[in-house]
């Protein structure tokens, strides 16, 4: 037997209308894994590598985000991303 549906309390969700953190961040990682010279580009000029973006597709990244990227220097994506999440998380 089917329970009826007549009855559903209503519940209100507190949603934020920004981005998620993580969408541009998601696209720069998955980019610099698939593609080595995106990767390498990332390491070595991040923002050049963020200005060129990856197959004519930019990043949309938070002034935080922008600013920690650029700053970072690392010699392994595991580095980068190890950096960025220290720097993030402050």
């Amino acid at each position: 037997m089917m329970p009826t549906l007549a009855y559903q309390p209503q519940t209100n969700i507190n949603a934020k209308t920004t981005p998620r953190r993580t969408d541009g961040l998601s696209r720069i990682f998955a980019a610099a894994v698939v593609n080595r010279q995106f990767c390498q580009m990332l390491l070595q000029d991040p923002y050049a590598a963020l200005q060129r973006g990856y197959l004519g597709e930019t990043f949309v990244l938070s002034e935080e985000e922008m600013d920690a990227i650029v700053s970072i220097r690392a010699d392994s994506l595991s580095d980068f991303a190890r950096q960025l999440n220290s720097a993030l998380s402050q």
